[in-house]
């Protein structure tokens, strides 16, 4: 008997192995995909949003104060501030000639 006229059919074991490799990279490419977009629309929104006023939404200006860019809206008066900025500006308060008087007069308030 020749084994020529048969055809080798593969086994149950073989054909689970190449559905759940399908569906793997099925799975991995949605996943990119799914990357993608969510970068895609935090760029987009960045895009929209940067340097925009919360309050009336006209563009800042960056204005020199204290050493840092503070962020203006020449359009509503707005002044708006970054991580960190708040706490750069206080200690220069701290040091000042101000600073100096007011912790002159510290000792008075609290009697």
């Amino acid at each position: 008997m020749s084994d020529r006229g048969t055809v080798n059919k593969p086994s149950h074991v073989e054909d689970e192995y190449f559905v759940r490799e399908d569906a793997e990279k099925k799975r991995r490419l949605a996943l990119t995909a799914k990357h993608e977009k969510q970068a895609a629309e935090l760029k987009r929104l960045k895009e929209l949003h940067f340097m925009k006023c919360p309050k009336c939404g006209l563009d800042l200006q960056e204005v020199r104060y204290a050493g840092i860019d503070v962020d203006v809206c020449f359009a509503c008066a707005g002044v708006f501030l970054d991580r960190g900025e708040l706490e750069h500006i206080h200690k220069r308060e701290k040091q000042g000639i101000m600073a100096a008087i007011l912790h002159w007069l510290d000792p008075e308030a609290a009697k």
